[in-house]
């Protein structure tokens, strides 16, 4: 520790309990060691700090005016070393995480609880945004990591990321509609029919789907809710793409089906490098170890 922490300290505990001899004892310090860095201060400001008499010793008026802000050094002090070594440990502290909904339903509840079992005191917010929300959360600091899918439309260098897992795109029909005896289905096939696209603004990964085959999707509507799209595609009102992991324990009455050809996408973590806290990283470790990054395809069951 500073010095001249410990001298204020000194002082702290001395006027607290209103006597030199009772501050050592209290600090694990010499009477004589208490009285020196008393004096180093007094000698250092140039003022007088205690008076001292038979019945022990209390502050000055000049002291009295200096001594708010000694506390606060003191206060400010124990609050750090017991940040430090919340760090150190990371044991406890805050994580934000910036997230869709598809990893918010199926990915991180587990993950929390598994992390939580050893770090207990450890507390969560989970921030929902759409891709570029979060991508910009992360870049300003306002999480500590979010999760994007990649490649993105325009590939950040500077931000960090860690696969998470691969999910594969998935055609999404109504139950006992004719695509649904097909075991895979063709971009083709699905641009013959109303379609409803996944997007908002410029975070849209269907499009350029279409685009690339040259062909044009007949978008009848567009929406950024997942589970919005699941119900319109159960009520006839058009087909859609959707990632397999929002179709885990799906409770609409839809067909879902592998691309032709098969389209996956990868699910990363992404951070500023060398701003993971401690206890960030610690989970972010949970994070890679229970999902086993890029071993493999979402499972759509």
């Amino acid at each position: 520790m500073d010095s001249a922490v410990q001298k204020y300290q000194a002082l702290v505990e001395t006027v607290r309990r209103g006597s030199i001899t009772a501050a050592a004892r209290g600090l694990a310090y010499s009477q004589s060691g208490v009285s020196r860095m008393i004096a180093d201060l007094e000698r250092e400001w140039g003022i007088c700090l205690l008076e001292r008499g038979r019945k022990g010793v209390r502050l000055t008026a000049d002291g009295e005016q200096v001594m708010p802000f000694v506390e606060a050094i003191c206060e400010d002090q124990r609050r750090l070393s017991e940040r430090v070594a919340e760090v150190s440990g990371a044991q406890s502290g805050s994580i934000v995480v910036g997230t869709f909904s598809s990893v918010a339903t199926h990915i991180l509840p587990s993950v929390i609880e598994r992390f939580r079992a050893g770090h207990a005191q450890v507390e969560f917010e989970l921030r929902m945004g759409d891709y570029s929300e979060i991508e910009s959360w992360v870049e300003d600091g306002l999480v500590d990591l979010g999760f994007l899918p990649y490649p993105p439309q325009v590939p950040r260098e500077d931000l960090a990321r860690e696969a998470v897992l691969v999910d594969e795109l998935m055609a999404v029909v109504p139950q006992g509609h004719a695509l649904a005896a097909k075991k895979r289905i063709a971009l083709e096939d699905l641009a013959r029919e109303p379609f409803i696209l996944l997007e908002r603004g410029r975070d849209n990964e269907i499009s350029p789907l279409f685009e690339r085959a040259g062909l044009e999707p007949q978008a009848r509507l567009s929406t950024w809710d997942d589970y919005a799209i699941m119900s319109m595609v159960e009520n006839g009102l058009g087909l859609s793409i959707l990632p397999s992991l929002i179709l885990t324990r799906c409770p609409y009455r839809i067909e879902r089906r592998p691309l032709d050809p098969p389209v996956t996408r990868e699910l990363a973590a992404v951070y500023r490098p060398g701003l993971l806290s401690s206890v960030a990283r610690a989970f972010l470790d949970c994070l890679l170890e229970g999902a086993g990054a890029g071993d493999g395809v979402a499972s759509a069951e």
